[in-house]
């Protein structure tokens, strides 16, 4: 090595070390940064069509899983070995909420209204998922049930009043008259706190009803007696709001037959994954559910017994 490129490397290096030298003596004793813990949250938008899709995330629960909530008439063995498979647990899992908010540019639709702030530690924070993406509850001009359990109705009253004042409601014929007669006995204060006040406001729909041009009501019944799921067109450009017709990324899409302890049909239940599934992947078209991990926006393929789920990386942007 010639002693002119030492000199220089010599040259560059110094006031970089003088640099950390000064940095150092700045930096107290035991001002490490702190652990800020996991994070997940915040929104993502795109547009399909003319129409603007937002995902807002309500937060999220840890359970022990998959098995049995997964695969409960299944051998706890089939079901760890598909978790592993899968690069997940066997023992604990994270099950998401994402709420979709479509702005038509003449209505801002919201489906389903989140855990509500009080429910869950983790979870309830629609609220502000809303204002970080740039909008008031006041502004919301329809809420969309998709069906009536508790993370899905829990953010429709806070304080004794409705979340959204200006908004009209839309849920199931079939899924408000059953949850309105019927409601199993853990259900019913709720549904008489959160949903009963409304009826007023409310809006009852069959499948193929819509709630505005573009915004199309589909049976998806299993998980509860009037589930929906709500098929979205503009411009030519398609997506699918499924709810909670797959409560898994893995276990509900790659084994859609396996029984699952939320679904009040499992047989009924396990169809309509089948059906909505297979359409949705034959139609290569995207679909937000309201326990995907992530954005909550993908597509699914054909694989195996059911189907793969692939996320939405920037299809949606371009």
């Amino acid at each position: 090595m010639s002693e002119t490129l030492f000199t220089r490397r010599a040259a560059m290096a110094a006031p970089l070390a003088a640099g950390a030298a000064l940095a150092g003596l700045a930096r107290p004793a035991g001002a490490a940064a702190p652990m800020l813990g996991a994070s997940a949250g915040g929104f993502r938008r795109f547009r399909i069509g003319a129409m603007e899709v937002t995902t807002l995330h309500d937060g999220y629960i840890t359970l022990g899983g998959p098995y049995p909530i997964f695969g409960e008439d299944q051998f706890p063995e089939d079901v760890a070995e598909l978790a592993e498979a899968n690069r997940l647990p066997t023992d604990r899992m994270a099950i998401s909420f994402t709420v979709a908010l479509v702005n038509t540019g003449s209505a801002l639709i919201l489906f389903d209204a989140g855990n509500g702030a009080l429910r869950r530690p983790d979870a309830g924070k629609l609220l502000g998922a809303l204002a970080a993406a740039g909008h008031a509850p006041e502004q919301i001009d329809v809420v969309v049930i998709t069906h009536m359990h508790p993370d899905h109705i829990g953010g429709l009253m806070e304080a004794g009043a409705p979340a959204f004042p200006n908004a009209r409601y839309v849920t199931g014929a079939r899924e408000f008259d059953f949850f309105s007669q019927n409601a199993p006995e853990n259900l019913s204060p709720l549904i008489e706190s959160n949903v009963r006040p409304l009826a007023e406001k409310m809006t009852f729909v069959e499948a193929g009803g819509s709630v505005v041009s573009g915004v199309e009501a589909v049976e998806a019944f299993g998980h509860t007696p009037g589930h929906m799921a709500w098929h979205i067109e503009s411009e030519g450009a398609r997506l699918m709001i499924t709810a909670d017709a797959a409560n898994h990324f893995v276990a509900s899409l790659q084994r859609p037959d396996w029984h699952v302890r939320f679904d009040m049909d499992k047989e009924a239940a396990a169809a309509t994954r089948r059906a909505l599934f297979g359409m949705i992947a034959a139609d290569r078209i995207p679909f937000v559910g309201y326990h995907m991990p992530g954005a909550a926006v993908g597509y699914v393929e054909e694989m195996g017994e059911g189907f793969r789920y692939i996320p939405e990386s920037y299809q949606l942007a371009l």
